[in-house]
């Protein structure tokens, strides 16, 4: 699939996501949108995946530590054909299986619960080892966010990566700039990124994650070392009056601004 195809599915995506939020009455919308152009190239052009067979054993596995933008991994897995299209609209309903937060046991095609932050590198570090010593050739992808690589957890798993030499493990740091409550630089500010992994033995790749052209090479990108892709995204990109405003970490919008959201990105498909 093209880029120009990309574009059109993570705007559909995009689109669905505002609208599922605003009739849940909750959701964390800004580290939604700018997340969602990693996942529709990840899941419409990069991963190895069957949507009638999300068991498989050759299937690449993901894994979204930023578990809390769980709604833009539902429409992005309905829109792929995981789960019915039209389950979106029981997003944090009552007994409906689509969680705030995404669960391995109940939603086909996620490969382990993530919520609890600092956890989803860890896992997926475990899966890229286990598909080295077993002989497997799946590839693991992890996506986390920029706050959540504050937890030492993190770092303690970029050092095994390194030493285990996991050249199948991709890592996508969705850099955003913003956390719940602050803006990055004002709380425990890690930027620049880049040589910090690099001082683990990781090689590094810079993107705007916002752009097509740039994610999709840096994702089928391949290597001899763990591989991180430090993807600079706008928080709540796609919606003017939510872009780089913390306040829409976990927010949702009024009616009149849900119309002017619906408008923008409708004119943009």
């Amino acid at each position: 699939m093209d880029t120009t195809e990309l574009e059109r599915i993570a705007r559909e995506i995009r689109l669905r996501d505002l609208q599922a939020v605003f009739e849940a009455g909750a959701g964390h919308i800004g580290g939604e949108m700018s997340v969602i152009d990693i996942l529709t190239a990840l899941y419409f052009r990069v991963l190895n995946v069957w949507p009638d067979q999300p068991k498989h054993p050759d299937r690449d596995r993901f894994v979204l530590s930023k578990g809390h933008t769980a709604c833009a991994l539902y429409v992005t897995l309905a829109k792929r054909g995981f789960i019915p299209e039209e389950e979106i609209s029981t997003f944090l309903q009552p007994h409906s299986r689509l969680n705030g937060h995404p669960n391995c046991n109940k939603v086909p095609g996620v490969e382990t619960n993530t919520g609890p932050l600092g956890h989803g590198l860890p896992v997926a570090v475990g899966m890229a080892k286990a598909a080295k010593l077993s002989g497997a050739k799946f590839h693991t992808y992890v996506v986390t966010g920029d706050g959540e690589m504050q937890e030492g957890s993190n770092w303690e798993a970029i050092m095994a990566a390194a030493q285990f030499k996991l050249d199948n493990l991709t890592l996508v740091i969705d850099h955003n700039r913003f956390q719940q409550g602050a803006a990055l630089a004002e709380t425990n500010d890690l930027a620049p990124l880049r040589p910090k992994l690099e001082a683990f033995d990781w090689e590094v790749t810079e993107i705007n994650g916002n752009t097509m052209s740039e994610i999709v090479p840096a994702l089928e990108h391949r290597g001899t070392r763990p591989h991180c892709i430090v993807a600079h995204t706008n928080k709540g990109h796609g919606i003017s009056f939510m872009q780089d405003r913390v306040d829409w970490h976990h927010k949702v919008p009024s009616k009149e601004q849900y119309e002017i959201a619906l408008a923008e990105l409708s004119e943009a498909l």
